[in-house]
């Protein structure tokens, strides 16, 4: 006898291999499921039955916990450092991108945070922003392609959003296409791979959902949910996301730092290759360790995924690029070794190579590191994990 197993649909999550039904349902229905033996001489029967799959409860996605008084993200009260608030040329003041119409605010924030790490922001009520972007790994993705509310994968790798306030371009996404933060928070909601939501079907949604009206007039003054204002919410969030408590920050007294005080020796000969020889600061600059502008970084002679245009692409702050492996727009590095590897000796020319990876001769540029100095340089890079961010409460799960 021979089995040959069929299912109604195809769609939902679930798969055959062989005579095993398995995969994860993400979507509400009833799947027959159509068994046929075979004798092999002509004879033949079936049988069919059902899968009922249920839809997310309300109990099962639960309510935020939050404290009665609000927790603090706006820079008021969180007094940020004045390596931060300085002024001045590569001062990282100088790239915020907060509009002046949407400034952080406690309330603000704390809408967003439940907004960001609820899973009713899918269709299916299976996948939430922080899905993609966990706290843990410096609010990006460990995988390299994120799984999206069906079970396919993005085209890119999650992007951390560390910093993602100081950016003096204030575009978004690793090819900018997105002009502001608050259109980029909602460009996930709606993609059909990742959350697969329209604007219209999430603001009837949340406000039916019964927690979210008193979040919303905390917030903005009224009970009214609306795509605006889940933008504003989710971007106070986000913006309040600096990192700015790394073992890098403690080497600042009143704005001027003293370095050798507080890096242990490797530490301290990775900072002058990064600020030296390596040149990393000339696309990582400032104290918030940010990029100016979108490069390309020599990651392929042929370029396939045009970015930005050029195979250029936007980088995220490197705080937190020590948890927040794999690495590069499409996830190709496992490891910060890998990166410090291909900066050393494999950046690959082509038309539109950054200026910064060139040599004096316009060829692309080797380091030829020393063993030493790449230990170095990845120990140096490690004092940029800001562990009391990836572990403060406020920007944890609320439910």
């Amino acid at each position: 006898m021979t089995y040959a197993v069929n299912l109604s649909v195809t769609t939902v999550g679930l798969s055959v291999s062989g005579t095993t039904v398995s995969g994860t349902p993400h979507t509400a229905g009833t799947v027959a499921v159509t068994i046929t033996a075979s004798d092999g001489r002509g004879g033949s029967a079936t049988q069919t039955f059902n899968i009922v799959v249920s839809p997310v409860s309300q109990a099962a996605l639960g309510r935020p916990t939050l404290p009665v008084a609000l927790l603090a993200y706006s820079d008021a009260g969180i007094g940020l450092p004045a390596h931060y608030t300085r002024t001045g040329p590569g001062a990282p003041a100088g790239a915020d991108n907060t509009p002046q119409n949407n400034p952080v605010t406690n309330a603000g924030a704390t809408l967003g945070r439940v907004l960001f790490y609820d899973r009713r922001l899918s269709q299916n009520d299976t996948v939430a922003c922080a899905s993609c972007h966990q706290q843990a790994k410096g609010f990006s993705d460990s995988a390299r392609l994120s799984v999206g509310f069906r079970g396919g994968t993005t085209t890119r790798h999650s992007m951390g959003l560390s910093n993602a306030r100081y950016y003096a371009r204030g575009r978004f996404f690793w090819d900018e296409r997105a002009a502001t933060l608050e259109d980029q928070v909602l460009t996930p909601i709606q993609d059909t791979t990742e959350m697969g939501m329209t604007l219209a079907e999430l603001e009837a949604k949340l406000a039916a959902t019964d927690f979210y009206p008193a979040l919303f007039r905390d917030a903005f003054g009224t009970t009214e949910v609306t795509r605006q204002r889940i933008a504003l919410a989710l971007s106070q969030f986000v913006r309040a996301m600096s990192s700015y408590r790394a073992k890098y920050d403690q080497a600042f007294v009143n704005g001027v730092p003293n370095f050798p005080a507080v890096l242990t020796a490797q530490e301290e000969r990775g900072r002058q290759v990064y600020t030296g020889v390596g040149r990393c600061d000339g696309c990582h600059g400032t104290d918030a360790h940010i990029s100016p502008n979108i490069f390309n970084n020599g990651l392929d002679a042929t370029v396939t995924d045009a970015g930005a245009g050029g195979g250029r692409f936007k980088s995220p702050s490197l705080r937190n690029v020590a948890v927040r492996g794999p690495y590069m727009h499409d996830g190709r590095f496992a490891t910060l070794r890998d990166v410090v590897e291909h900066y050393d000796h494999g950046v690959q020319d082509s038309p539109n190579l950054a200026p910064q990876l060139r040599d004096n001769a316009g060829a692309p540029r080797r380091l030829n590191l020393s063993e030493a100095d790449k230990l170095a340089l990845v120990a140096f890079l490690g004092t940029l994990t800001d562990t009391a961010l990836i572990q403060d409460p406020k920007f944890s799960n609320p439910f």
